[in-house]
């Protein structure tokens, strides 16, 4: 197989999967009510403790007052606490109320589960390749971000 062939392959595969993963956790978000970035949000914060509103736009690629829309939600749910950062009034951060902790707890598990099902349709001596080859593209990704323009 050639370069230019590889390479359509593999721009086509990143596409389609990126699209399947949207709309797998759009159908995860939609089951527990919520909307996708609200999804995507309460994921960021999952691991961290607090983080504050300013790094967590940059991840999520959105501006402050898009932002500031998918918190005030979370909030009004009770999923999402916010504190004035006393160092900076301008600033915010952001932490997991208990009941976004023991959400973000069920919706790790129910993420999990579901990549343990599509295992399911994948020979068992694929896995370890498969994931693999999954962080290899990962690490060349991120590298490919890193470089300078």
């Amino acid at each position: 197989m050639n370069k230019d062939t590889t390479s359509e392959r593999l721009a086509n595969l990143t596409f389609n999967l990126l699209a399947r993963c949207q709309e797998k956790e759009a159908f995860l978000a939609e089951e527990h009510s919520l909307f996708p970035a609200e999804f995507k949000c309460l994921r960021l914060l999952e691991h961290d403790e607090t983080l504050n509103n300013k790094e967590i736009a940059k991840r999520m690629n959105l501006s402050p007052s898009r932002l500031t829309r998918i918190v005030d939600g979370l909030v009004k749910k009770g999923y999402m606490q916010r504190m004035i950062d006393p160092d900076d009034r301008r600033n915010m951060k952001l932490s997991l109320s208990r009941r976004g902790k023991m959400l973000t707890t069920k919706l790790e598990k129910a993420y999990v589960d579901i990549h343990h099902e599509i295992l399911l349709d994948i020979d068992t001596s694929q896995h370890e390749p498969l994931i693999v080859a999954m962080e290899n593209l990962l690490r060349a990704i991120e590298k490919w971000l890193r470089k300078p323009e």
